[in-house]
């Protein structure tokens, strides 16, 4: 039985990337993208899909919210560059049956996430997997009922199998937050207020990040970053001028 799947990010580089990655199993369908969580929310409403892959960052209505609407109408997996041990919490609080952050899993990872979704496992990456160990231990500490939490992560093999990208490319810790910040679709400007930084100082992380990446263009970039270089092939350009 083919399983269909919703997008939900408001980067169309990375929906067409993940469109890519799942297209490829064939027991795995795309019925539709979706740049808000709004548009996610009615798009889910029409096709029913079995699982939606939902970020966390979006315009017009952000994927937190969106959340409580959506997992009443389909199982939602988190597939995100947000990290925080609190929006993780808050995600699996509100309904997520899993948790991927970018960078920490592989094409077939991915695959494997969605149909563990579509059949009731959870899943997670090592960063949303601390999280909810966290909360274990917490819980455990302070003499409360131990959680229970389905998994089917590997946690510990995955960490010593997959390097942060940060250490995989050779960038520095700054370069790492502005290539997230590029992969979420920020303009220079944007980013420059975000980090606090000048115009010209982002232009000269970014050409450090495209000689690390080896890419020539903010497409190439984000699918070196998101382990999707070669599956997306070209999808248009984005320089740092």
């Amino acid at each position: 039985m083919t399983l269909t799947v919703l997008v939900a990010d408001d980067n169309p580089v990375v929906r067409a990337g993940l469109r890519t990655l799942l297209d490829a199993d064939a027991a795995l369908r795309v019925v539709a993208e979706a740049p808000d969580g709004r548009t996610a929310v009615s798009l889910t409403d029409h096709h029913r899909p079995d699982v939606v892959l939902l970020d966390v960052r979006m315009p017009v209505v952000d994927g937190l919210t969106a959340l409580p609407h959506l997992v009443r109408l389909a199982p939602v997996l988190m597939l995100t560059y947000s990290g925080e041990h609190e929006i993780v919490r808050e995600a699996l609080r509100l309904g997520a049956g899993g948790y991927l952050v970018h960078g920490e899993f592989t094409p077939e990872e991915l695959r494997t996430a969605v149909h563990d979704i579509a059949a009731g496992r959870a899943h997670f990456t090592p960063t949303a997997a601390n999280a909810v160990l966290g909360v274990v231990r917490g819980a455990t500490a302070h003499g409360g009922a131990r959680p229970t939490v389905s998994t089917s992560w590997r946690s510990a093999q995955m960490t010593s199998q997959l390097q942060p990208n940060v250490a995989r490319y050779g960038l520095s810790v700054r370069e790492g937050e502005v290539m997230d910040l590029i992969a979420s679709g920020l303009s220079n400007r944007q980013i420059a207020d975000t980090c606090f930084i000048t115009e010209k100082t982002v232009k000269n992380h970014i050409n450090r990040i495209f000689a690390k990446l080896h890419a020539g263009s903010r497409s190439e970039a984000i699918a070196a970053w998101l382990g999707t270089r070669g599956a997306l092939g070209t999808l248009g350009t984005g320089r740092t001028s």
